[in-house]
C-alpha cells in the first residue's frame, strides 16, 4: 500500500482486496483503527478543515472513493490505480466476516434505517452476527451511552454512517474509547443497504458515472456533485504551479 497526498489529503493507492486483507488483520487487535473514504467533496473539505485533514491522516486505511479523486491523482502526477468505493469495501467486508462468523454494529441513518439494513443484510450474509444498531441522530449527551453499547457488543466491524465530516471526526475522537475490530466511515451506505436509496447500475459504475446517476435520482445532491469539477480544477492549478 502506498499513501499519497492528493491536494493535501492522504489517500492510499490500494485495491479492494488489499483493503479487505488489511482490515481483517486489524480486527484482532481491537486498537480503534478506522477506515475513511475520501471522495471529491471530502478532499476539498479537508483542504479547508484541518481537523478533517488530520482525521484522514490518522486513518489506518484511506480509500480512494470517487472517480474525481482518481482523476485528480493522475492530473497531479501521483496516479492512483483505481477507485475503491466505500460501499464495495463494506459489502466485501461483510461477506468476509460472514464466512468466519464475524460481527457488525451499524451506527447511522434515520430512526429505523439501521434495523431495515440489518433485515436485508441478514438475508445476504447468513453467517454474519449483528451485534447491534443505533440511528445517527444523537447529541453529545447520548454519546457515552452509545459508546458503552458498542463496547458491550465489541463488534469486529463498526459501520459509522453519519455523513462527512461528522463520521471522520467522530471516529478520530473516539478511537481510543471504542473496543471494536475496525470501523469505517460509510455515509449513505446504510441507506443503500436498507433499500431506501438505489445504487447506480453496474454499467454506470464501470464508466465512473455513479455520481451522475445519484444526482439524477436525487437532484438535491447537485451541490455535492459540484465537487467533481472543483477538484479537477484545483488539481490542474496545482500541476501548473499554483497553490
Amino acid at each position: 500500500m502506498n499513501r499519497l497526498s492528493i491536494l493535501s489529503c492522504d489517500i492510499d493507492d490500494i485495491s479492494l482486496q488489499e483493503a479487505i486483507t488489511q482490515a481483517l488483520s486489524l480486527t484482532s487487535r481491537r486498537s480503534g483503527a478506522y477506515v475513511v473514504t475520501p471522495n471529491s467533496r471530502i478532499v476539498l473539505d479537508s483542504r479547508k478543515d484541518p481537523r478533517l485533514r488530520q482525521a484522514i491522516k490518522e486513518a489506518a486505511i484511506s480509500l480512494p472513493d470517487g472517480i474525481g479523486t482518481v482523476i485528480s491523482s493522475r492530473i497531479i502526477g501521483t496516479p492512483i490505480s483505481g477507485r475503491v468505493a466505500g460501499i464495495d469495501f463494506a459489502s466485501a467486508m461483510l461477506a468476509a466476516l460472514s464466512e468466519r462468523g464475524g460481527s457488525v454494529f451499524l451506527l447511522g441513518g434515520e430512526e429505523g434505517t439501521a434495523e431495515r439494513a440489518v433485515d436485508r443484510l441478514g438475508k445476504l450474509y447468513p453467517g454474519l452476527v449483528f451485534a447491534g444498531c443505533n440511528n445517527g441522530f444523537f447529541d453529545k449527551s447520548e454519546e457515552r451511552l452509545i459508546i458503552e453499547r458498542i463496547n458491550a457488543a465489541s463488534p469486529d466491524f463498526l459501520m459509522v454512517c453519519l455523513g462527512s465530516p461528522k463520521q471522520e471526526l467522530w471516529m478520530h475522537a473516539h478511537a481510543v474509547d471504542l473496543s471494536v475490530g475496525v470501523m469505517a466511515g460509510l455515509g449513505g451506505t446504510i441507506d443503500v443497504f436498507a433499500g431506501t436509496i438505489e445504487r447506480a447500475p453496474l454499467a454506470w459504475r464501470r464508466c465512473g458515472l455513479e455520481w451522475l446517476y445519484r444526482t439524477i435520482k436525487e437532484p438535491w445532491r447537485l451541490k455535492k456533485a459540484a465537487g467533481l469539477p472543483h477538484i479537477l480544477a484545483a488539481s490542474v492549478w496545482q500541476r501548473i504551479g499554483g497553490n
